[in-house]
């Protein structure tokens, strides 16, 4: 049995090429969503440990971009972009996320969902999808996995919960 996948099972092939990432957050759910939509809120809590971000520009609606720079803190800027493609309010943001550059090769889709509980918490699921194993392999590599979940304390905290 082969592990390739093939064009006729999808599923597998986004799961090979998908990054997940889930928390869940002491607060209501579009506290969350506007955590990640309100250029003043955003900065305040997206990045790992260590990174300070400033927005260059947020226009959150289809079509829409956010450029913002993350600044480690060995001083590398990272310069990002989120080119908005879905806007679902309090449930849903799909963008494509790299560089702030066009044509960037290691841009990829991101799909947030924020899913309301009875109790007024909500599950922030995190979804990565990447052109490629080979790329997934490397965000991995590089620490893709723990600085998002840094990330997410981040939010935690920006939110008042822990």
């Amino acid at each position: 049995m082969s592990s390739t996948p093939t064009s006729t099972d999808p599923t597998t092939w986004e799961l090979e090429r998908e990054v997940v990432l889930v928390r869940v957050l002491d607060a209501p759910r579009s506290a969350v969503f506007a955590a990640w939509t309100d250029p003043e809120a955003f900065c305040q809590w997206f990045g790992p440990d260590g990174f300070t971000c400033t927005i260059r520009e947020m226009d959150v609606r289809p079509g829409g971009r956010a450029s913002f720079d993350m600044i480690s803190a060995d001083g590398t800027l990272y310069t990002n972009r989120f080119d908005y493609l879905e806007i679902v309010p309090d449930e849903r943001l799909v963008m494509d996320h790299g560089s702030d550059i066009d044509d960037d090769p290691g841009r990829f889709r991101v799909t947030v969902t924020f899913d309301e509980q009875a109790d007024g918490k909500t599950v922030l699921t995190l979804r990565q999808l990447h052109p490629t194993v080979e790329q997934r392999a490397a965000v991995i590599g590089f620490g893709a996995v723990e600085l998002g979940l840094q990330t997410m304390q981040k939010l935690a905290r920006h939110l008042g919960t822990t």
